[in-house]
Order: C-alpha cells, then sequence, then structure tokens
C-alpha cells in the first residue's frame, strides 16, 4: 500500500508540474492588455538566439548549452528504458505467456531472488500490456533524443554569441529529465524497487548469477509485436514528425553554415518551411501526438505533457514568426508560424 501511495503522488507530482509549466503561457497567450507585461516577460524566458534582443542577455547562458539537455535526456532515457525493458521481460509477459519460469520459481520456492511477493505481484495481461507500452515509448523517445544529441553535436553551428535565458536552460533540464519519467509514471516505482533488488542479489551472487543467466533476446522484442494496433499506428505518426523535423533541421543547419560564411540571414525554404515558419516545432508537436498515440491516449500525465510541449514550441513560434516578418520584407505572406493554413 505504502508503494502504491508514492506512485500515485510521483504521478499527480508530474502532472502538476506540467500544468505549472503551461499555465503561464496560456495565461500570457490570452488577447488582454492586462496581461502585455506577463506576455512579455514569458516571451523574455522563451526567447533564444537569433530573437533574443541584446538587451535582453543579462542573465543568458550559451545557447550551445543544449547539449546538456541532450546528455541529460540521453543518459536518462537509456537508463529508464533499460530497466523497464528488464522488468517488463521478467515480470509483465503479454497474452497467454507466464511470468518467467525463473522468476516464478524463485518466488514459490523462495529460493533464488530476493524480492517477495509482497513487493511485486504476478501480472496480468492489461498490466503487461501498458508496462510493455512503457517500453515503447521509452524506447521511441530514446531513438528521438539519440538524434537529437547528433544534431546538437554536428548539424547546428551554435555561434558564440548566441543566449538563451536562464529560465529557458533551466526549464529544457527538467523537460529532459520530467518527460522520460512521465511516459512510465505507471510502472516507474515499481520498475525502481525491482531494479534495486537485482542489483542487491547481484551483490550476492555476483558471478554465479550471471553464469545462470541466459539472456533471449527474442524474448525481450517479441512482446513489442504483440501490442495492438493503436501503438504501432502512434509509432507511425512519431516517424512521420521525426523524419521532417530531422529534414528541417537539415535545411537550418545548413543555413547557418552559409551565415558564417556571409553573416547574413536568409529565408529558409524546402520541406514543411514552405508552411510553416518553424515546421521542426510542429513535427515536435508531431512526434509527441504519436507518443501520445502510443500510450493509449489514456493516461492524463502524457497528455499533460503534450500540452506543455505545443503551448512552449507554439509561443515560440509566434515571436520567430515575428522576426522572420520584420528582418525580411519579401517574406512569403502565406506562411503561418506553426500550423498551416490555422495559426
Amino acid at each position: 500500500m505504502e508503494m502504491k501511495d508514492t506512485a500515485i503522488g510521483l504521478v499527480w507530482l508530474l502532472r502538476a508540474a506540467w500544468v505549472c509549466g503551461t499555465l503561464p503561457i496560456l495565461i500570457a497567450s490570452l488577447p488582454s492588455s492586462c496581461f502585455n507585461s506577463f506576455h512579455g516577460l514569458i516571451l523574455g524566458f522563451a526567447k533564444r538566439g537569433k530573437i533574443m534582443q541584446p538587451s535582453s542577455q543579462k542573465v543568458t547562458v550559451p545557447q550551445k548549452f543544449f547539449l546538456h539537455f541532450y546528455l541529460l535526456a540521453v543518459v536518462w532515457t537509456t537508463n529508464l528504458l533499460g530497466a523497464t525493458w528488464f522488468y517488463a521481460h521478467r515480470m509483465a509477459p503479454l497474452g497467454t505467456e507466464t511470468m518467467d519460469y525463473y522468476s516464478a520459481a524463485s518466488h514459490l520456492t523462495g529460493g533464488s531472488h530476493i524480492f517477495s511477493l509482497h513487493k511485486f505481484h504476478f501480472t496480468t495481461p492489461e498490466h503487461g500490456q501498458k508496462v510493455w507500452q512503457c517500453v515503447l515509448l521509452l524506447l521511441l523517445l530514446e531513438i528521438h533524443v539519440l538524434r537529437r544529441l547528433y544534431e546538437t553535436c554536428y548539424v547546428f553551428k551554435y555561434r558564440s554569441s548566441a543566449r538563451m535565458h536562464i529560465c529557458g536552460y533551466l526549464t529544457g533540464l527538467f523537460f529532459y529529465a520530467a518527460a522520460p519519467l512521465s511516459l512510465c509514471s505507471f510502472c516507474a516505482l515499481e520498475v525502481v524497487n525491482f531494479t534495486a533488488d537485482q542489483v542487491t542479489e547481484f551483490k550476492v551472487k555476483g558471478q554465479e548469477m550471471l553464469l545462470d543467466t541466459e539472456f533471449d533476446w527474442w524474448g525481450c522484442l517479441k512482446p513489442i509485436t504483440k501490442l495492438r494496433w493503436c501503438q504501432w499506428v502512434g509509432v507511425a505518426i512519431f516517424a512521420w514528425g521525426w523524419v521532417h523535423q530531422q529534414r528541417c533541421h537539415a535545411i537550418l543547419g545548413s543555413l547557418r553554415e552559409q551565415r558564417e560564411r556571409t553573416e547574413e540571414y536568409v529565408i529558409p525554404h524546402g520541406d514543411w518551411f514552405e508552411l510553416v515558419s518553424s515546421p521542426h516545432y510542429l513535427a515536435e508537436m508531431i512526434i509527441y501526438l504519436g507518443l501520445l498515440v502510443v500510450s493509449g491516449g489514456t493516461d492524463l500525465t502524457v497528455w499533460l505533457l503534450l500540452g506543455f510541449v505545443v503551448a512552449n514550441l507554439a509561443i515560440a513560434a509566434a515571436e520567430t514568426q515575428r522576426w522572420y516578418i520584420n528582418k525580411f520584407e519579401d517574406y512569403p505572406r502565406e506562411r503561418r508560424a506553426v500550423l498551416p493554413l490555422v495559426y
């Protein structure tokens, strides 16, 4: 009961954090003169790079600190993914499969596994389905943040003068710590306790445990192939956004290389840039929409995560659109900020 209460507390803490992050942006976006100063304050936190005015650079950090976001994301997501996948393989079988025989025998005989029945229960097919959904969600996020890490190192060439507000930097660190946890909040504490017990057992048994353990690669992958059609629709949506974001980032990266030679900004063209000014933001929204669909759409935490992503990127896209229009007299007027034909 204590672990269940703690798990519920973690879920509501994450939800409260996403609400607290999203509400100020929504309030600042209200079309009322009463909120003009608050709108300016929120925009000041969100600005970075080319849209940040030199006079606003007092409490800032280099924009190349984006690297910290993705280093944190890769390390944290990799650890969560590995632990959740191992837990799912051993404790959350799908369909007619039974729980790993070694684990079951250990529970029943009081033998090799140290963890006890009161902490880990035999899972139902429905529970197993949700746990494997978490595995797939973390796997997709891992693919995403690995690409973002690569792009930060090799595609985006941030100038030494490019800055971002310290609040934006701290928000980014929070996001990449909380987002992976939000995708597996359903079973996060179970995974942590299971992993802790496995580490304890390894310390006791050491090499003997390694010799007795046979790793079944197909057994680890097969349950993912048994997930429902809804999950694969979500994977397709994720892949659609992922591919277009990669293309748009490649376009932006090439423009930055060109600007290093000419010192001039140019209007980006190609792919979704023909539709909106910030297609990489649109793609990011689609990526997280895909994750929501993979989750089954029943987890309020993932809905709130998506809401934060949309609100945060929408206000940044609006400011980028404003910058482009002020910078270029011949900027295509049919381009929207982030949502084609809408916004």
